[in-house]
């Protein structure tokens, strides 16, 4: 069984600081990424910044401030935002580095050898902020200013000189892949949306500009950069160090895993991509995913619309697991999500502050109280016992499938029923009265404990600093938690202490309330 993972973000376009959108895909590659490493898998998680095109230029000739010294300071807010979210990513690209431009411009000259590529001249509606060209049937017109349908993003006139790619030659070829692969583009409307597109008819697409400098050159043709999409794209190839094909990266990793991206980019991704690489004889990526956007009431987040959610405020107020836990439980992943101050309260309160954090805090002063501070040694199991901790061993292969599957929903509901069960177990064995029968009160105890072991690994993906100081209980450290173990109804160390730590959420005094 092929034992590596690569998993990719979008990389971030950095004309402005980041917002919600950014933090929740990025959140959802780290909690995928960190599953598969529990699980023993090699992972590799690439994010970055894609720093190229006439956005960027503009944004900053605005700023009056070189495009470059533009790019650092921004890209730089980025790579501050994958610490502040606790990511695990084990490279950051940016498209402005030596060994991307080296990468792109390799590709394009694969894309010569092959015949894909032609001069020609370019005259259609482009959106500087998409980056994107669109055709009359996707433009829509208000007030004398057009936009594109899809992305709301005013478009203007371009006629310029210009190289294309034979997009169309590659119409069957994909349609025959998505036939063949039917996992390539998820979740199925995506995919569905995006075959629709396609039997629509391609047309070659402009992969040059004259119009603008800001870019990686055209090889032999200096008065022309290389369009950002077909540069950005390559980010997934470049951090492997393509073209060194024999290279352990390359080797080790592509095809990718899983490339998450928003909706909006979809076509870029499954239908542009796939034709590079078919066209250049590389291996496809295995899945394409197009995640929901995160709302800001009943619309998409943007810098013009001005309804963008800081996630750092949200992190500064809250604290960073609760806004994991709250996108990853509360966005039923692949549709658009909203954030809501109610709902993400309610989170902390009912799923972290009283489930989990109670049940820790009470299983673990009780145990301290009335089992010497140590985990119990003489313990002896009942068909009650067997039957709670089984739920875990029963399921551990089918919620494998579920996250092979993207299925992110499922493994939170599997968590918070395990929580409810477990306070129900403690509940109901009220070992508090079992003081006469040591043996019961340990067996209770020990089963207690082993429960929020198997939950604290599980979260692990999820709430990684709170699942850790909870693990602290057992002095289990990060390097220990493995998802295997989960089915071992014996795994903590009896006669170890157990220690406190304390309160892991405190609740929200609601207004309300």
């Amino acid at each position: 069984m092929d034992k590596n993972f690569y998993i990719t973000t979008p990389i971030y376009y950095p004309s402005a600081k980041p917002h919600m959108g950014h933090a929740y895909s990025s959140i959802i590659a780290d909690f995928f990424a960190r599953f598969k490493r529990i699980d023993g898998f090699n992972v590799h998680f690439l994010t970055g910044t894609d720093e190229h095109g006439l956005k960027i230029q503009r944004a900053a000739e605005k700023s009056n401030i070189d495009t470059l010294k533009f790019c650092d300071e921004i890209s730089q807010t980025f790579r501050d935002l994958s610490k502040i979210l606790n990511l695990t990513n084990t490279d950051f690209i940016r498209t402005t580095e030596k060994r991307h431009k080296e990468s792109v411009q390799y590709l394009w000259k694969e894309l010569e050898k092959s015949g894909d590529i032609y001069l020609s001249k370019y005259s259609g509606w482009y959106s500087v902020s998409d980056e994107a060209f669109y055709n009359k049937d996707e433009i829509e017109e208000k007030n004398g200013v057009k936009f594109s349908i899809i992305s709301k993003s005013q478009v203007e006139w371009m006629d310029e000189e210009s190289f294309f790619f034979k997009l169309s030659k590659w119409e069957k070829p994909l349609l025959k892949f998505y036939e063949d692969n039917p996992n390539f583009i998820q979740p199925e409307n995506r995919r569905n949306e995006v075959i629709s597109f396609v039997k629509g008819g391609l047309k070659d697409l402009s992969i040059s500009r004259k119009s603008f400098s800001w870019g990686i050159k055209v090889p032999n043709s200096d008065n022309h950069v290389i369009y950002v999409w077909l540069d950005a794209l390559t980010n997934y190839i470049s951090a492997l160090n393509y073209p060194n094909l024999d290279d352990g990266l390359f080797k080790k990793f592509w095809p990718a895993s899983i490339h998450l991206i928003g909706k909006d980019i979809l076509r870029f991704h499954a239908v542009y991509w796939p034709a590079f690489l078919l066209a250049a004889k590389i291996e496809l990526p295995k899945t394409v995913y197009g995640h929901g956007w995160i709302l800001s009431g009943d619309e998409k987040m943007s810098k013009s619309k001005g309804n963008i959610l800081d996630p750092l405020e949200i992190v500064n107020e809250y604290g960073l697991d609760p806004l994991r836990y709250y996108l990853i439980k509360e966005v039923s992943f692949g549709n658009d999500g909203n954030i809501s101050q109610e709902r993400l309260e309610d989170c902390i309160n009912s799923d972290l502050a009283n489930n989990y954090g109670n049940l820790c805090q009470r299983t673990v002063s009780f145990a301290i109280k009335n089992c010497d501070q140590k985990i119990p040694q003489k313990i002896n199991f009942n068909d009650e016992d067997i039957k709670v901790l089984d739920e875990y061993t029963k399921n551990i292969d089918y919620i494998r499938s579920k996250i092979d599957e993207h299925n992110i929903n499922h493994y939170i509901d599997f968590i918070v029923t395990a929580l409810f069960t477990a306070n129900k177990y403690f509940n109901d064995q009220e070992p508090w009265n079992k003081k006469d029968d040591q043996l019961r009160l340990n067996t209770i105890v020990y089963t207690t404990l082993e429960i929020i072991r198997k939950i604290s690994f599980l979260l692990y993906p999820v709430i990684p600093e709170t699942s850790l100081k909870a693990l602290k209980i057992f002095d289990i450290v990060e390097k220990e938690i493995n998802f295997s173990s989960i089915s071992n109804h014996e795994f903590l160390k009896k006669g170890s202490k157990i220690n406190s730590v304390g309160i892991l959420f405190r609740k929200i005094n609601k207004k309300n309330d």
